[in-house]
């Protein structure tokens, strides 16, 4: 079973791969990520950024390089730690990337924090690798605990920003091709032009289209689009 497919950790979704990280806004990013993780300095990397600019895709397509290096990879969301505690971060660093989801969940908490940099040492002291998503840089994140501040102050900061309209146009028209769907520009602009700003939302569409098509067996024309979602 691989480490990714264990209890504790999120199962990798096969679209959160470096191959299919679309949008030009943030590719040299993703560049500067997938390079690191490449290298065999295992200097901790801070992937920084607003809500709903591909920080946990980044997070789990390192996971996915990591195994096709063969190197063990867990990645974990904050939210799922959080009901067992800091004790949740023991034996993660028998991982050679321990990559943790959204740690602004926990920042401000002293016995989170300790728990987080005895991580960090722990992981190393191993010789492996942190990798962490954050909203805020570690400078200004509102940590308690200055030793964990510092050491990820230290690490590669890799900054990903809002995505744009061509960019969301991108993604959505690579990730209906992705699942065998014929998306013309027209009826992805129409979409474009109602749907909500934030990509998640915008795939969620794009998942309940796919769905629907599937069931009634129609292609995806405006009016079948605005039959779907009321529009």
């Amino acid at each position: 079973m691989s480490p990714s497919q264990l209890t504790l950790g999120i199962k990798l979704s096969d679209d959160a791969r470096f191959g299919n990280f679309h949008g030009a806004g943030n590719a040299e990013a993703a560049g500067r990520l997938s390079a690191a993780l490449g290298t065999e300095d295992p200097l901790p990397v801070v992937l920084g950024g607003d809500e709903d600019t591909g920080k946990s895709h980044l997070l789990q397509a390192a996971c996915h390089d990591a195994e096709a290096r063969n190197e063990s990879a867990i990645c974990i969301s904050m939210d799922e730690l959080l009901p067992s505690g800091p004790g949740a971060l023991a034996s993660l660093e028998q991982f050679a990337l321990v990559a943790l989801d959204d740690l602004d969940r926990v920042v401000g908490d002293a016995q989170w924090e300790e728990a987080l940099f005895h991580l960090y040492n722990r992981v190393s002291d191993q010789n492996h690798r942190l990798l962490v998503t954050m909203g805020e840089p570690p400078a200004v994140a509102g940590f308690v605990l200055p030793d964990l501040q510092s050491r990820l102050r230290h690490g590669l900061l890799i900054q990903l920003g809002i995505y744009r309209d061509d960019d969301r146009l991108t993604i959505l028209q690579a990730r209906a091709e992705q699942r065998g769907l014929d998306l013309s520009d027209e009826v992805a602009g129409f979409i474009m032009r109602r749907a909500p700003r934030r990509l998640g939302e915008l795939l969620a569409i794009l998942d309940r289209l796919d769905d629907n098509s599937l069931q009634a067996q129609r292609r995806l024309t405006i009016p079948f689009v605005k039959s779907v979602l009321g529009w």
